[in-house]
């Protein structure tokens, strides 16, 4: 009986995830992910110190200087209305990041909410789960279109509009991870002696749902910063004159001929953004996951 509880802790430690520094360095063990790692830290360089490096305001406005190629004092030119690209390239990461991270934020906290009380409180499970099949079943650019033409454009009306749709996605998977660890022996023993539900919850449950939904924040993230870019080039995002990727490719798409750049810049650096945080996003997931991990 004594051996039988000897190896019982030990298994329990080899099962345990790797603490935060090791899946650091197993994340970034790989060029690929390396190279996202560094365009991510640039980009968000980018964003904090925007008023240190932008060299001109971004929102004004030169008639003068208009459609101006590359120079000394606009390092990639001017738009239509003589605005600064670089500067409005710059600040334009600034609005990403804040709504990729502001969306990430909140449908994980919500998803996470309602995935839990989904997962173990099975009589809801039904009616929260049909809700969430119904918002899924509206694809999530028209939903957002929706929501903004009903309460009109703003950061905080973009937020919104963009974390409703990635709600229900979090909520599955929180869901399906809880489902899974609630047939374990040891939450079921747990249930059987009485345990809080809150101890249950917070010491057996949650804790198994960091993996997953840090891989999926990752996703979540991207989805917001190109949902955003989205919503801004079809006009129904952010007013054109703040800065904003999406808002800068749908003004320079009826100079494209003459001005190329003014597509192609905000685009590279909306591209290298999407594509960075997808790489770091792919790699936590093999590394997360014991499965990948082996096949790898």
């Amino acid at each position: 009986m004594s051996s039988l509880q000897e190896s019982g802790p030990i298994r329990r430690e080899e099962a345990a995830p790797a603490g935060a520094n090791a899946i650091l360095r197993a994340a970034l063990s790989s060029i690929p992910a390396w190279l996202a790692a560094v365009v991510m830290m640039c980009v968000v360089a980018m964003a904090v110190f925007a008023p240190l490096i932008a060299t001109a305001n971004p929102t004004a406005i030169a008639p003068a200087e208009r459609l101006l190629g590359p120079t000394s004092a606009h390092f990639l030119g001017t738009d239509a209305l003589g605005r600064d690209t670089f500067s409005r390239i710059v600040y334009g990461s600034r609005l990403s990041l804040t709504v990729g991270a502001g969306v990430t934020v909140f449908s994980v906290a919500l998803g996470l909410v309602v995935g839990v009380f989904a997962g173990y409180f099975r009589a809801f499970d039904m009616v929260i789960m049909r809700v969430m099949d119904g918002l899924m079943a509206i694809p999530g650019i028209l939903l957002a279109i929706a929501l903004i033409a009903l309460t009109g454009a703003s950061l905080a009306t973009v937020l919104v509009a963009i974390t409703v749709p990635e709600v229900p996605r979090v909520v599955r998977l929180v869901r399906g991870v809880i489902l899974s660890v609630r047939s374990e022996d040891f939450v079921e023993a747990a249930i059987t002696l009485g345990s809080p539900i809150r101890r249950i919850l917070w010491r057996h449950l949650i804790p198994s749902t960091v993996a997953p939904l840090t891989v999926q924040a990752t996703f979540v993230f991207a989805s917001a910063v190109l949902t955003e870019s989205t919503l801004s080039f079809l006009g129904a995002g952010l007013p054109s004159e703040i800065p904003s990727w999406g808002n800068m490719m749908a003004d320079g798409r009826m100079y494209f001929q003459l001005k190329p750049g003014l597509i192609f810049f905000p685009g590279f650096a909306l591209a290298m953004t999407l594509l960075s945080v997808n790489i770091i996003g792919d790699v936590l997931r093999d590394r997360l996951d014991p499965k990948m991990e082996k096949r790898a």
